[in-house]
C-alpha cells in the first residue's frame, strides 16, 4: 500500500477560536442539528440554501466544488442537484467535519470529500464550472480570507461561477446591527469585517471577474454574491 497522504495542519486562529464549534468531539453533536442552525441564522438558513440552489438552477452539471462543510442540509440538497455525469466536490480543513458531512450523504451520491485547506486548494487551475463559500469568509482573518478567495478565482474555469454567501453590512434600521454584531465579536472575532466591508475589499486586484448578481436577505444581514470568471485572474494565486 502506498504511503497515507499528510493531513493539513490546522490553522491556530481556528484551533484558537473554532474549537468548540468545529473541532472538538461533542461539537458535531451539539451543532448538526436543522433547528439549531436555522435559529443562529435568525430563521433564514432554508431560504438562504434555496437561494443558492435557485441560483445554480438546481441542475448542476459538470464539477462543482464547495469549500467548507456546513451544518444542516444544504450539502445533501446540492448532492440530489447534480446532473449525470457531474461531480460535487467538498473540501475541509478538519477531518470531523469531513467525516460528519460523510454521514449525511448516500452512500450512491456523486460526491468527492477532501481534506484540504482552503487557502492552499490542492487542483489545478480552472478545474471546476462553479464553487460555493458558504459562511466561511466570517471565520476567517484578512490574510487567510484573500487567499481563499484568490484559491476559489484560481480553480474555477473561465465562463465559471463563484458564489459567496454570508454576513453583510447590514442596514442601519435593522436592530439586529446592534444586537447580533457584539455576541459574533465575542464568539466569531473576524465577522466584524463583513459588517463593515463589501467582500470586493478582498477580492483580488486587477479583474478577470465580474458581479453577475449581489442579493441582500433579512434587511440586510446577509449576502449573495455571484462572480463570474471571464479569464485569467490576474495576481489570483494564493502567496506560498
Amino acid at each position: 500500500m502506498g504511503a497515507r497522504k499528510a493531513l493539513p495542519a490546522v490553522p491556530q486562529y481556528l484551533q484558537a477560536n473554532y474549537w468548540w464549534a468545529y473541532i472538538h468531539p461533542r461539537a458535531v453533536y451539539v451543532f448538526e442539528r436543522q433547528w439549531l442552525v436555522n435559529l443562529i441564522l435568525w430563521g433564514n438558513y432554508r431560504r438562504l440554501c434555496n437561494a443558492v440552489l435557485n441560483g445554480f438552477g438546481r441542475h448542476l452539471s459538470g464539477r462543482a466544488l464547495q469549500i467548507a462543510c456546513a451544518y444542516g442540509d444544504l450539502t445533501p440538497r446540492l448532492a440530489a442537484c447534480i446532473a449525470p455525469g457531474g461531480t460535487l466536490e467538498v473540501v475541509d480543513i478538519l477531518p470531523i467535519q469531513i467525516e460528519n458531512l460523510a454521514s449525511k450523504l448516500a452512500h450512491d451520491a456523486p460526491v468527492k470529500l477532501h481534506c484540504m485547506d482552503s487557502a492552499a486548494l490542492q487542483f489545478p487551475d480552472a478545474s471546476f464550472d462553479r464553487a460555493l463559500l458558504f459562511f466561511l469568509l466570517h471565520e476567517q482573518p484578512q490574510a487567510v480570507r484573500q487567499k481563499t478567495l484568490a484559491e476559489a478565482l484560481r480553480v474555477i474555469r473561465p465562463g465559471g461561477t463563484l458564489t459567496i454567501v454570508d454576513y453583510a453590512p447590514p442596514s442601519r434600521l435593522n436592530p439586529l446591527c446592534y444586537l447580533w454584531l457584539p455576541v459574533l465579536e465575542r464568539l466569531e472575532p473576524f465577522a466584524r469585517d463583513l459588517f463593515s466591508e463589501k467582500i470586493a475589499a478582498w477580492l483580488p486586484k486587477g479583474g478577470g471577474f465580474a458581479t453577475v448578481s449581489e442579493r441582500r436577505y433579512f434587511g440586510g444581514l446577509y449576502q449573495m454574491l455571484t462572480l463570474r470568471i471571464s479569464g485569467t485572474v490576474p495576481d489570483r494565486k494564493a502567496d506560498a
